[in-house]
C-alpha cells in the first residue's frame, strides 16, 4: 500500500504535490457481501508488446510471420487500424496505459532521458491512479507479468501501485549490459550478456534472468492467475519483455520462422495468447472476458532485421511519424464485440477510461484523464469520442492526427532526471 509519507516525500523532491486517490488502500474482503456483489462483472486482460512493428501480425498484412492465434482472436473479435499509443517510447507509453492520461501530465517523459533506466531514482508518481488500483474498490484481484518499466524502486514496483502479484523485469531487457561484446552481442545474443533481474513481487528470483524462457515462463504464470482467479473478478496485465532487442525465445520456437530471429519472437508471443485464450475458453470465462492485444510503441529501426515493420507506415519507435505512434490492436470477448475492421480512432490511455466504466467503477475526478470510453465503438453502439490524438516526444506536443499542434501544457518535471 502507497503511505502519506510516501506521496510526502514525493511533494519534497519533485515540488509539486497531488493529494492522489487513495484508491490502493482499499483493501477487497472475500467472502464479504462486498465480495459477493462482484458476481458477474466482467474480466480484463491487457496483453502488452514491446516494440512490434505495425505491419508484424499476418492479419496485419505480414507474409511470412505466421499469427494464428492472434489472426483467430482478429476473426472472432475486432481489428483495429488507427489505434495509437500515449508515446512512442516504453516507460511514457506504459504509463499513459495505466494512468489514461498524457504522460506529460505525470511527469513520466523526458527529453533528455526517454525512458527509465536502472540508475534512475524515480517513477511513477504516488499520487497517479493506475488502472489496476482504479479496479480494486470493484473487487478485483490484479496481476502484473512481464515488464514494468515505470521504477525499479520498492515504491515504484506493481506491488505498490495497485496489483497484488508481479512477476517480470523491472525495466527493459537491454539494460544492465555486461561486457564489452559491441554491437554483435546484439546479433548472436547471450543470456550472460545482460545482468537483467526477473523479480517475483519485490523480490529478485533470478539474475541474470533466463531470457531464452521469458515468453514460456509469462505464459505458464499468466494461466495460473487465470486458473486461481476464476471465482472472482481479476485484471491481469500481460507486458511482453519480447521483441524488445536483444532477442529470445525457446528452443520450440528458435530457427522456426522464415523471418528470422524476430519472426520467431513475435510467432512465440502468438503462441503465448492462444494458450491465454485456450485458458480461458477452457475456464468457461470466455465469455465474461474482455481480452485487448497491442504494443507500446513502432518497432526499433536502427536494428535492422532484428527490428520489425512498419508495414506502409513511416519509421518507426521514438518517431512522431506514424510507424512510432500507431500499433495493431485487437479487442476480444465472445458474444459481446461482434467481429469486425474497426476504422475509428482508439488510443491506449482509451483503455483506462472504458475498463474502469465496464468494471462498474468511477473515473477519478479529481485530475484531467484523458482516456475516452470507447464503448460505443465496442459494442456497435456508435462512433469513437476520440477524434484527435497527440503525437508526444519527451515533454512536446509535435503533431496529432489532424496535423501540427502547439502543445497547451507546461514542461513536466522529469522525474528521473536527478
Amino acid at each position: 500500500m502507497k503511505t502519506q509519507g510516501t506521496r510526502r516525500e514525493f511533494v519534497r523532491w519533485v515540488g509539486i504535490g497531488a493529494a492522489g486517490l487513495a484508491l490502493s488502500g482499499c483493501a477487497r474482503q472475500f467472502g464479504s457481501p462486498q465480495a459477493k456483489k462482484t458476481a458477474g462483472r466482467p474480466n480484463f486482460v491487457i496483453i502488452f508488446a514491446d516494440d512490434l512493428g505495425y505491419g508484424d501480425l499476418a492479419c496485419y498484412g505480414h507474409p511470412t510471420i505466421r499469427t494464428p492465434n492472434l489472426d483467430r482472436m482478429a476473426a472472432e473479435g475486432q481489428r483495429w487500424t488507427d489505434f495509437y499509443v500515449a508515446a512512442s517510447v516504453c516507460t511514457p507509453s506504459r504509463a499513459g496505459l495505466l494512468t489514461g492520461r498524457l504522460p506529460v501530465r505525470s511527469g513520466m517523459c523526458s527529453d533528455v532521458r526517454r525512458v527509465l533506466f536502472p540508475d534512475s531514482a524515480g517513477g511513477l508518481p504516488a499520487s497517479e491512479v493506475t488502472l489496476a488500483e482504479a479496479l480494486k474498490p470493484q473487487g478485483y484481484t490484479t496481476a502484473c507479468i512481464g515488464k514494468w518499466h515505470l521504477g525499479h524502486l520498492p515504491q515504484y514496483l506493481p506491488t505498490n501501485n495497485g496489483f497484488d502479484y508481479y512477476f517480470g523485469l523491472p525495466y527493459s531487457n537491454d539494460m544492465d549490459r555486461v561486457g564489452g561484446q559491441g554491437r554483435e552481442a546484439f546479433k548472436q545474443p547471450k543470456v550472460e550478456y545482460w545482468n537483467v533481474p526477473l523479480m517475483r513481487d519485490t523480490e529478485i528470483v533470478e539474475r541474470p534472468a533466463d531470457q531464452n524462457t521469458l515468453t514460456k515462463r509469462y505464459a505458464e504464470e499468466a494461466v495460473r492467475f487465470i486458473e486461481r482467479s476464476k471465482d472472482q473478478p481479476f485484471f491481469l496485465y500481460l507486458a511482453h519483455t519480447m521483441v524488445h532487442v536483444p532477442l529470445f525465445c525457446s528452443d520450440d520456437f528458435r530457427g522456426k520462422s522464415p523471418r528470422g530471429l524476430y519472426g520467431d519472437a513475435v510467432e512465440e508471443i502468438d503462441w503465448c495468447v492462444g494458450r491465454v485464450l485456450d485458458t480461458l475458453r477452457r475456464e468457461k470465462l470466455a465469455e465474461n472476458t474482455f481480452v485487448v492485444f497491442t504494443s507500446d510503441n513502432g518497432l526499433w529501426l536502427t536494428f535492422a532485421e532484428l527490428g520489425g515493420s512498419a508495414g506502409l507506415l513511416r519509421e518507426g519507435k521514438g518517431c512522431t511519424f506514424e510507424g512510432g505512434m500507431r500499433e495493431p490492436c485487437i479487442t476480444w470477448w465472445p458474444g459481446t464485440i461482434r467481429p469486425a475492421v474497426v476504422r475509428e480512432i482508439g488510443c491506449t490511455m482509451d483503455l483506462f477510461t472504458t475498463i474502469v466504466k465496464l468494471a462498474g467503477g468511477d473515473v477519478p475526478s479529481d485530475r484531467v484523464i484523458d482516456g475516452l470510453d470507447l464503448s460505443p465503438v465496442l459494442f456497435a453502439k456508435g462512433p469513437s469520442p476520440r477524434k484527435v490524438v497527440f503525437y508526444y516526444r519527451g515533454v512536446q506536443a509535435l503533431r496529432c492526427s489532424q496535423g501540427p499542434v502547439q502543445s497547451s501544457f507546461h514542461h513536466a518535471i522529469r522525474l528521473w532526471e536527478r
